[in-house]
């Protein structure tokens, strides 16, 4: 009977979320489900009479969208230097909200994802995800305080949000999002880190992102000055360093922290991640839409840090399609880390189990790129 007959799926790279992803994998699939998994040597051998069919170039679990901004998602997308882009959502901020995050949710859930991060600015944001969502996933409060005189209010009444909303955890949990070293003062920083590490509450933190970034701490120069003075009062002290350094010495790198970006960085602030357990999540298109350059995917690889992979917002993206991501650096890295990073890697960051492809699994939880 047909419904019986065995196809053999190949692609690239065939991942199944756990072990290796090969490079002349392939699945065996009958009847809608998959009935082997292993090399196309070994599957032809066990199903000779199977037709082999190419997919693309990779098979995989269902990926992740390891960091998204879906309340975003209504604003006209911004391409240019990094600076402008926070001005483009200051303008636009009436657009930012529930209406947003409802559609960019359902453009998630259509574009296939199997889990998200989102970073969420408003209260009702938070609320519709933990008690809506279809996925599982984590929804990263965002603070962006940085006058250094208000640490301790802000502390608090971040405080009793967090806390009152995890109570409410279900399929999504809460995590803690200082946006960045540049918006948030040190010292609440530090006491953010120290208070979510005591409570086994992920961070979120962007970093590294933009050349702008690194000589506003280093130097205290740049266009993020008039940034930061727009909301605080206290002159602007650098400290001197860049933003993995300042990011570790006070207290915030980890093995439950994840580090959105991370393109300005050198060798030895790599070798720092990979020693804390920081896992990073990369966003290319939004990237290069603000101009901000290339993470280093070379050095990550070889330290071995553990990567995922994010669309960022609607306003810097073009969709919230994370397989895009993937395919924009396809050319660019081993696709294996690639691979890996649309799946495992993005479970692992956001501490939820890894679907798994094995004898028994739908095809219909096959997906391609």
């Amino acid at each position: 009977m047909s419904w019986l007959r065995t196809e053999l799926w190949t692609a690239e790279v065939v991942y199944a979320g756990f072990g290796t992803p090969m490079l002349r994998g392939a699945l065996a699939v009958q009847g809608g489900f998959v009935v082997g998994v292993g090399s196309l040597l070994e599957l032809r051998a066990r199903f000779p009479e199977a037709e082999v069919v190419h997919k693309g170039k990779a098979l995989f679990p269902p990926p992740v969208n390891a960091h998204t901004h879906l309340d975003l998602s209504l604003l006209p997308r911004y391409r240019g230097p990094f600076p402008g882009f926070l001005h483009h959502v200051v303008a636009h901020r009436e657009r930012r909200g529930l209406e947003g995050a409802k559609k960019g949710l359902e453009e998630l859930v259509a574009s296939g994802a199997g889990a998200f991060a989102d970073i969420v600015f408003k209260d009702e944001v938070m609320d519709f995800l933990l008690e809506e969502s279809p996925l599982p996933g984590v929804a990263f409060y965002e603070v962006f305080a940085p006058e250094p005189s208000l640490a301790e209010v802000t502390f608090a009444a971040v405080r009793r949000k967090v806390e009152a909303w995890r109570r409410r955890e279900g399929r999504v949990k809460v995590g803690l999002s200082p946006h960045a070293p540049y918006s948030v003062s040190p010292p609440l920083l530090k006491k953010l880190a120290q208070w979510a590490k005591a409570e086994g509450i992920p961070l979120m933190v962007h970093g590294a992102e933009s050349l702008e970034e690194v000589a506003f701490l280093a130097r205290g120069e740049g266009p993020l000055r008039e940034v930061y003075g727009r909301f605080a009062k206290t002159p602007w002290t650098p400290p001197g360093t860049t933003p993995i350094r300042h990011l570790h010495a006070l207290g915030v790198l980890g093995p439950t922290t994840l580090l959105v970006h991370g393109v300005q960085v050198d060798e030895e602030e790599v070798g720092l991640l990979a020693e804390t357990g920081t896992k990073v999540v990369l966003c290319p298109r939004s990237n290069a839409s603000l101009e901000v350059g290339e993470a280093p995917l070379a050095l990550y690889a070889k330290h071995g840090v553990e990567l995922a992979l994010g669309t960022d917002s609607r306003g810097s993206s073009p969709d919230l399609d994370v397989r895009q991501e993937a395919l924009f650096l396809w050319e660019k890295a081993d696709p294996r880390l690639l691979v890996r990073a649309l799946t495992r890697g993005g479970y692992r960051a956001l501490g939820l189990p890894t679907p798994r492809l094995t004898r028994g699994t739908p095809a219909a939880l096959v997906h391609s790129l």
